[in-house]
């Protein structure tokens, strides 16, 4: 087995390759013109004939598309390793970053031919056909309607220039009765200019805002995982099929803290030392879009869900309204996890979760006041909710 690193870039790719004695066979690089790529990776392809084949490591990047694909139907690569990026180094070159890929690859082979993972490798796991197409679709909805905010708010600065922002017959902007108004305000001729301009972008936005959610619900529709994360409160479309599409098969998870650390929504850790309990903020890795829809979504479960709620404030109380927030999205994440392990919808894991969560012997259901739940459980402590709280 030969073993390829390669750092990709836009006109080059800086390659190096080892068999199976970890001895370096070729160090180059090589041009991403179609001809020349495909008699490199031809070249490379002959020669790993008699050593049983070949595998290939590079860093993940906006453009991996392509070369992944290449290598794997054309060229029958064994198995493309996409890794995270590790940490910058103050002597970096192409040729050193190949040589490190491969010198990686190789030192884990046994492991990763075991399906183990290596220490210190940071595996992307590349997501399939269909879900690669519905996470680009779900974040080109992201990116018109971040479209659409900024050509508002030009709008909105417009109007404040000249305080006419008061005269709106509406009190939002996003109804067809304010838009009229805006057509029909005078304004001095650059501002008017500049006005029509803006409606017309507005106008473009939600022509094709329109057309990418006809999309989304279309696909939304066939799609299982996602069908089931809609049920939860606020979940709609959009959300659950973004969601879906960023999870995968979600048996890669052992448990339902790693989904939860997968999107970056545990705390980090610094412990060094007798410091055992060194904890910071959250890791923020993985899907940014994940987080930002967890975080809407939340603001629905709390007003839907009582006893989610009556967890919310209890912790708002200790940390503050952001903390509890983030602890909210961790929990919507353990949840979606059990959602689509169990194929139940959010209901049936949230009464499976109050029934082990109810004292035993005690009548009614989870979804009791906090009050009545700790009088259940022990006398006498039901006054001391009710002092902490007249006391909050």
């Amino acid at each position: 087995m030969l073993y390829l690193g390669i750092d990709q870039h836009r006109k080059q790719l800086t390659v190096n390759l080892r068999d199976e004695e970890g001895r370096i066979l070729i160090a180059r690089q090589v041009s991403t013109e179609w001809k020349r790529v495909r008699a490199f990776f031809e070249q490379v392809r002959q020669q790993a004939q008699a050593a049983g084949g070949f595998k290939a490591i590079l860093e993940v990047c906006g453009f991996n598309d392509w070369l992944v694909k290449m290598l794997r139907d054309e060229f029958g690569c064994a198995d493309v390793v996409l890794v995270q990026p590790a940490s910058r180094s103050r002597k970096k070159t192409d040729r050193r970053d190949a040589a490190k890929l491969t010198e990686l690859l190789w030192i884990n082979r046994q492991r990763l031919e075991r399906g183990e993972k290596p220490p210190g490798l940071r595996r992307v796991v590349l997501p399939t056909p269909k879900d690669a197409e519905n996470r680009q679709l779900t974040i080109l909805r992201k990116r018109l309607g971040e479209c659409r905010t900024r050509t508002l708010n030009k709008i909105q600065l417009i109007l404040m220039r000249h305080n006419r922002q008061q005269e709106c017959p509406t009190r939002t902007r996003h109804t067809q009765t304010a838009r009229r108004w805006l057509e029909r305000l005078e304004l001095p001729p650059i501002d008017r200019l500049e006005l029509n301009l803006l409606l017309a972008q507005w106008t473009l936005w939600d022509e094709q805002l329109a057309e990418v959610e006809k999309k989304i619900v279309e696909r939304h529709a066939e799609h299982e995982e996602a069908q089931l994360i809609a049920t939860i409160p606020g979940a709609r479309d959009y959300t659950a099929l973004a969601l879906a599409s960023r999870i995968g098969d979600v048996r890669r998870f052992p448990r339902p803290s790693s989904l939860a650390n997968y999107w970056g929504l545990t705390p980090g850790c610094r412990n060094s030392g007798e410091a055992t309990q060194r904890l910071g903020s959250i890791t923020k890795e993985g899907s940014a879009l994940a987080r930002f829809l967890l975080g809407q979504v939340v603001l629905h479960v709390l007003r839907k869900d009582r006893s989610m709620k009556d967890w919310y404030q209890r912790i708002k109380r200790r940390r503050g309204a952001k903390i509890a927030r983030v602890a909210v999205m961790r929990r919507l994440a353990t949840i979606i996890w059990h959602m689509l392990q169990d194929k139940q919808s959010y209901r049936q894991v949230r009464d499976q979760e109050k029934a082990r969560c109810a004292p035993r012997g005690v009548a009614g259901t989870f979804e009791e006041s906090p009050k009545r739940r700790l009088a259940a459980v022990e006398p006498g402590t039901a006054k001391r909710a009710e002092t902490e709280s007249v006391s909050v």
